[in-house]
């Protein structure tokens, strides 16, 4: 029918010049990345020193410290702040002296969880997350990124000298490093997901060199490919010479709790996903009969108050009331991150995945999931709350127990004693 001899239409031009603009931009900045990390040098650093946020003077009781450790989760969501919890309480544990540094609700939280420890706010990288095109929002936003990276760079080597930091552990904030401290970089994901061969290729190279600042890599995950909970996300050929694996790590515990609640909504992820997925799931609860817990993850202040009989809302909890309130759930509905995924194992408890329109992992994670059946997939933009709440038994979930959750304390516990 002559197919192959159609040219596009004058209305479809402008449109394949958009994309290639797109791919053309993130292209220009993932050289910027490669830049950043090889060949850039930091010659000098602002001339501000590192403020504190707590009114503890690290020097003003002149007492010995024998090891001094910063831990610094990034600000996306609540799911890299919560799963360094237990390294923070098992460092602590260790007798070492903890010093937290992050921005916007991971702080908070930090701070709430620890309120006796030193805290230091770091550079901003104020992601937002639009639906649509994965590649267009996160590639808008990578000038804005690398200049968050370079000036968290540059206060992690303020903080190192000025506190006598000896490790670091980052929970992918790149810039968080320094020759001076022995630096290490948890994340599960060392393989990025971006559509488009070249795009992924070059992502990947990019992250790849991003890495290799670090002295080592810990995916929390764990080793063995065909029991992992994170597929191909941490699991091939290594990015990284040192790259271990800690298993599961969750500060969620399991334990007999009798039922109080139908469904705990557990709300994260950048905004404005975050708010819209609240006020879908909030429309629908209000006129269902189960009972609702909605946990905001807004932890800039603590609000508590009911939306109707049945909905009860509360902003955030800290973790020994948000595990109680978990256990005391029959179904959970949370996004498919994968520290909810951990949590969820660490608790054996079976749940409603709703992934963050064109995020790329937690839609793998999903579908990978769901694959085995462990737990029900729902896109937010047709969830049907009912219905989900139906179907979600014929899951199978994952038995508490079934993967350990105090694996990385001998990991820990190795890389302490030789700081």
């Amino acid at each position: 029918m002559g197919l192959n001899n159609r040219h596009p239409s004058n209305a479809t031009m402008p449109i394949i010049s958009r994309k290639n603009t797109t791919r053309h931009q993130l292209i220009f900045f993932i050289d910027k990345i490669l830049f950043t990390f090889t060949k850039a040098k930091v010659i000098q650093t602002p001339e501000s020193g590192v403020k504190l946020l707590s009114n503890a003077d690290p020097h003003a009781d002149n007492h010995f410290v024998l090891k001094r450790i910063l831990v610094a989760p990034l600000n996306w969501g609540l799911g890299h702040v919560t799963r360094c919890i237990p390294l923070i309480q098992e460092l602590e544990r260790m007798d070492v002296e903890v010093v937290l540094g992050s921005d916007g609700v991971a702080l908070h939280l930090l701070k709430a969880e620890f309120p006796h420890l030193q805290a230091f706010e770091l550079p901003s990288y104020r992601i937002r997350y639009q639906p649509g095109n994965m590649v267009w929002n996160i590639g808008r936003q990578l000038p804005r990124i690398l200049w968050a990276v370079r000036s968290e760079h540059w206060a992690t080597e303020r903080a190192v000298r000025a506190l006598g930091i000896k490790g670091i552990l980052s929970d992918n904030r790149y810039g968080c490093f320094s020759a001076r401290a022995d630096s290490v970089m948890i994340s599960h994901q060392l393989r990025l997901r971006v559509p488009g061969p070249a795009l992924q290729w070059s992502a990947n190279q990019a992250l790849r060199l991003a890495l290799s600042k670090f002295d080592a890599v810990w995916a929390p995950d764990v080793a063995d490919a065909a029991a992992s909970l994170s597929g191909e996300l941490s699991h091939g050929s290594p990015v990284h010479p040192a790259t271990c694996y800690t298993g599961v790590l969750s500060r969620m515990r399991a334990y007999e709790r009798e039922y109080e609640y139908d469904v705990a909504v557990v709300l994260s992820g950048p905004e404005p996903q975050r708010s819209l997925l609240e006020q879908r799931l909030l429309d629908q609860a209000i006129s269902l009969p189960q009972k609702f817990i909605f946990v905001q993850g807004q932890t800039q202040s603590k609000k508590h108050y009911y939306a109707a009989d049945n909905v009860e809302v509360v902003s955030y909890l800290t973790s020994r009331d948000l595990n109680d309130v978990l256990l005391a759930s029959k179904t959970l509905v949370c996004r498919s991150g994968y520290s909810s995924i951990m949590d969820l194992v660490a608790l054996g408890k079976k749940a409603v995945l709703i992934p963050t329109p064109g995020q790329t992992e937690q839609e793998y994670l999903a579908a990978y999931l769901a694959e085995r059946n462990a737990y029900l997939v729902q896109k937010q933009d047709n969830i049907d709350l009912l219905a989900a709440i139906k179907n979600v038994g014929r899951t199978s979930g994952i038995p508490a127990g079934e993967y350990r959750t105090d694996g990385f304390k001998g990991l820990l516990q190795e890389w302490v004693e030789g700081l």
